[in-house]
């Protein structure tokens, strides 16, 4: 019998972030964008970015084997000990459409 593939879930990290966030981020810019290239370079992070008009959020989402990891990124990320981040959380995501022949999806490319 055949043991059914486990497969590793998708989180999705919201940031809401204080009011002249592009300003205020600059002096822990350097920090914050280490650690993102850490976790993408661990193949932890896929995308991460500012949403834009207004720059009042950040959205990271992450595919890694539990919610503990992506918790633990936030904790640590130098926008939320400096508080720029006002408020973070970390929802499940389930990725419909894949790009990459290794990605689990409900509809994969023909």
């Amino acid at each position: 019998m055949r043991l059914p593939e486990v497969r590793m879930p998708y989180f999705i990290l919201f940031y809401d972030v204080v009011d002249d966030f592009p300003s205020k981020r600059i002096s822990f810019r350097v920090q914050h964008l280490r650690r993102v290239q850490d976790a993408h370079d661990r193949g932890e992070l896929l995308m991460a970015g500012a949403l834009a008009e207004p720059a009042d959020r950040a959205v990271l989402i992450f595919r890694v084997d539990g919610r503990s990891a992506v918790e633990e990124f936030a904790r640590g990320d130098p926008y939320v000990t400096s508080g720029l981040v006002t408020r973070w959380h970390v929802r499940p995501w389930m990725q419909v459409i894949a790009t990459q022949p290794d990605e689990d999806a409900l509809v994969k490319p023909s």
